[in-house]
């Protein structure tokens, strides 16, 4: 081979190589490119699928009061069922799992009042039942109401609507009564029982001598109710006082920096995925 015919190979070589980088650099970028979307498209179906999930699905609450004890206890974190209490009578409901609420059940409502806040208590009476406590036994449509998860606590002060409810004909009311329920709860009494409204409920808490509930500012509207706590997924050694509006952010940021430090001793291990019921 001449000295010019190996010039002429050597740069044809070398143009090929150009040529092969500059297609591995394209199908880099490409590739990179693809890499990319296919990132942001996954993020934004997860994003999807969870905000689907909390809002249709399953959303987590956490206990942050002692009304419900000893069923659920202050720093109890729940998964909430809100699926399950979806029918509302249309044809393909009896194809879905859902089901009607029953007097027992524990729900998590939007409270009626106070910028609606979440509450958890226990279903009382349903939509047409007649209610009534006497003695700190409750009565539903004249029947004594077997309630092995109450409990009462004889340190509790005083107070007349633990003992019997609602109130007789001319009895002082409680000063705890919300305004609008002490104008309103006459005006749902037959005798000495209280008559649920149709779409709405009783509900109480288990711990029966230290919970605000429909005694002190009146039903549950069907529309508020958001679902059915399923399971504990953790829970804390926790105070009321820690989860109370009112705390400052500082005094929170301390609670949350103190439980991280002390997170294996001050969780409750026991009750990790105890079921709610």
């Amino acid at each position: 081979m001449s000295e010019k015919e190996h010039r002429q190979a050597n740069a044809k070589a070398a143009a090929k190589t150009r040529a092969d980088s500059a297609s591995s650099g394209t199908q880099r970028a490409q590739g990179e490119r693809v890499t990319l979307a296919e990132y942001i498209e996954s993020l934004l179906v997860t994003v999807v699928l969870a905000l689907f999930g909390t809002s249709f699905v399953v959303q987590a609450f956490k206990i942050p009061s002692p009304s419900m004890e000893r069923t659920l206890l202050v720093g109890d974190h729940l998964l909430v069922n809100k699926f399950l209490f979806g029918g509302r009578g249309a044809w393909y409901d009896k194809f879905l799992p859902y089901r009607a609420i029953r007097r027992g059940d524990i729900i998590v409502f939007r409270f009626p009042y106070q910028d609606h806040p979440h509450y958890v208590k226990r279903v009382i009476g349903l939509p047409g039942d007649r209610v009534k406590i006497a003695d700190q036994q409750v009565y539903v449509n004249e029947k004594l109401l077997s309630e092995p998860y109450v409990v009462h606590d004889p340190g509790a002060p005083y107070d007349i609507f633990a003992d019997n409810f609602p109130p007789p004909k001319g009895h002082l009311l409680p000063h705890n009564l919300e305004p609008e329920w002490a104008g309103e709860l006459r005006g749902f009494m037959l005798g000495d029982e209280l008559v649920v409204p149709p779409d709405h409920y009783f509900v109480m808490g288990d711990n029966r001598d230290r919970s605000w509930d429909s005694r002190y500012w009146g039903f549950v509207d069907r529309d508020a109710i958001m679902g059915r706590p399923m399971v504990i997924y953790w829970s804390i050694e926790a105070d009321s006082s820690e989860y109370a509006p009112s705390a400052s952010f500082w005094s929170r940021l301390a609670d949350i920096f103190d439980t991280l430090m002390h997170l294996p001793t001050r969780t409750r291990w026991n009750r990790m995925l105890r079921l709610v019921h």
